[in-house]
């Protein structure tokens, strides 16, 4: 009988030793070049105008907003990073449409409410539904995400129409993975970074870096000497090689086709790709008759129960029907050996989107001067089932450090880092 392994590669999902690391590597980085020129290309490679000179200057505060779901934050960013007078309430228009002026209203309300207390004259704003970046860090809203019903909004200039209610002021608008970019500089302190990488790796993931802008060719007319923030959009990334279980995962979502490589690492959908692999393996016989039984009526599983059962671990007060499906030892221990190829995949992928991003910074030279990255996101810090975290550095170690003498350093996780990083646009 074939092992699992074997079953495994045979359906597409390899062993994580035989994943071309180099050739995953030059794809993207040929994607990136691409889109940096304006040709067809799976990454959108956006340029936002932000750049990151400059020292953040400690005792620094900038009043923030933060709004990206169905939820809305203001607060104070200061400098060591923490957020003061942090206020969380629903998104306007995520419960009920809402009409322009209520929309602008309730976030001019909370600028003027936090105001007071900030030192930077700009307003910070994470904004992170999708929106085209202007050259003075305004935002122009394409469409609304999460179900927010505030249609007359779609098409404005989101900063212009904000200050227009404040009587005036500055503002800096960014997205949640470039304020994660951002954030990175509030942990420097008197360390020297020689670029930065902002990597969001939660229900979903996307990657920005700093670009030359003589790479930028798709936007002619920059300062040649200078350099500015790339969101890449890197989900979208469509090279890496897919198994018939992403395939079959990927048909049942509302979105087929967009966004694989997103769909191969990121907490959305692990979960439904490992279904995928445990209702296939039931059909050629891995498990006893009842499991099989059992795991061909699930319909749907997530992410958080598959990496916990995967991790042999019980989060309290949550039932796992994985517990339940696989009650028997057999069949347990063959279920978590064919679940955690899903995971340490998505961990090498996770290491080859870093390396290649690091890479096109053309920096990181030498060890005193590393690129920085910034990851956040709860796939990224919260898996279980492997050591995350430990096995990118160790990736990353061999694909950078080793093989290209090319420095990095994963930097101390920030609290709260959309936030902060939109508090630093503001400050810089």
């Amino acid at each position: 009988m074939k092992t699992p392994e074997d079953f495994l590669v045979e359906n597409g999902l390899p062993e994580v030793r035989d994943i071309d690391r180099d050739s995953l590597v030059a794809a993207f980085m040929s994607e990136m070049e691409r889109g940096l020129k304006g040709e067809p290309s799976s990454l959108m490679m956006i340029p936002t105008f932000v750049g990151v000179d400059g020292k953040v200057p400690a005792g620094s505060k900038a009043a923030v907003l933060d709004a990206g779901g169905t939820n809305f934050r203001s607060g104070i960013v200061a400098i060591p990073p923490r957020v003061e007078n942090r206020m969380n309430r629903p998104m306007p228009g995520a419960r009920s449409p809402v009409d322009v002026e209520s929309f602008y209203a309730a976030l001019a309300s909370e600028v003027k409410r936090v105001l007071p207390g900030a030192t930077a004259k700009k307003i910070g704003f994470c904004f992170s539904y999708p929106a085209e970046a202007t050259p003075d860090l305004d935002a122009k809203l394409v469409r609304w995400t999460k179900g927010i019903q505030a249609d007359g909004v779609v098409g404005q200039y989101v900063g212009k129409e904000l200050l227009k209610r404040l009587g005036g002021g500055e503002i800096a608008i960014v997205n949640d993975t470039v304020a994660t970019l951002l954030a990175a500089k509030a942990t420097e302190g008197e360390k020297t970074y020689s670029s930065y990488v902002g990597f969001i790796l939660g229900t979903g993931t996307n990657c920005a870096y700093v670009e030359r802008n003589t790479a930028i060719e798709k936007l002619p007319g920059l300062d040649p000497n200078g350099k500015m923030i790339i969101n890449a959009e890197s989900g979208s990334f469509d090279k890496a090689p897919r198994s018939k279980f992403d395939l079959a995962m990927d048909a049942k979502t509302a979105t087929p086709g967009s966004n694989p490589f997103e769909k191969m690492i990121s907490g959305a959908y692990l979960g439904p790709v490992g279904l995928e692999v445990l209702k296939a393996a039931a059909k050629e016989g891995f498990f006893s008759k009842a499991a099989a039984e059992r795991v061909a009526g699930l319909s749907s599983l997530e992410t958080m129960d598959f990496d916990n059962f995967t991790a042999g671990a019980v989060k309290e007060g949550r039932q796992n029907p994985l517990d339940e499906i696989f009650s028997a030892r057999a069949d347990a221990k063959m279920a978590r050996r064919l679940s955690l190829p899903v995971f340490e995949r998505a961990a090498v992928f996770t290491a080859v989107h870093l390396a290649a991003f690091v890479i096109k910074t053309g920096e990181g030279a030498s060890a005193a001067a590393p690129v920085a990255i910034n990851a956040d996101g709860s796939t990224y810090y919260k898996t279980r089932a492997i050591q995350f975290d430990e096995t990118v550095r160790r990736e990353l170690d061999d694909m950078l450090v080793k093989r290209r003498n090319i420095h990095y350093e994963i930097t101390p996780q920030v609290d709260d880092a959309p936030m902060v990083g939109a508090g630093i646009a503001a400050m810089l």
